[in-house]
């Protein structure tokens, strides 16, 4: 389980489930409870990168990010930090 802390949005935090490159789960800590179960049904079991393409740059309000957003640049930083690491360290 990883945890982001979020930045400029009603959640505090998302707790991400990943299994090499799939969402497994994501919970979110905070925000609007309905949206967010959507959310966290539409993208379990899908690619991080779908992930990303879908959700990165959706606005709510005039925050300049939102949830969705939110949870797209959490899985930057996975992938970027966590995911290619691990692979790069399997190559070796």
């Amino acid at each position: 389980m990883y945890r982001y802390y979020t930045n400029g949005v009603c959640a505090k935090s998302i707790l991400l489930d990943i299994d090499d490159d799939v969402v497994v789960d994501v919970v979110f800590e905070g925000g609007c409870e309905g949206a967010l179960i959507a959310i966290k049904n539409l993208v379990r079991g899908q690619n991080i990168d779908y992930v990303i393409k879908m959700l990165e740059q959706v606005p709510c309000k005039m925050r300049g990010t939102s949830c969705p957003d939110q949870l797209a640049n959490a899985l930057k930083i996975y992938k970027e930090f966590v995911y290619n690491q691990n692979r790069y360290e399997d190559e070796e």
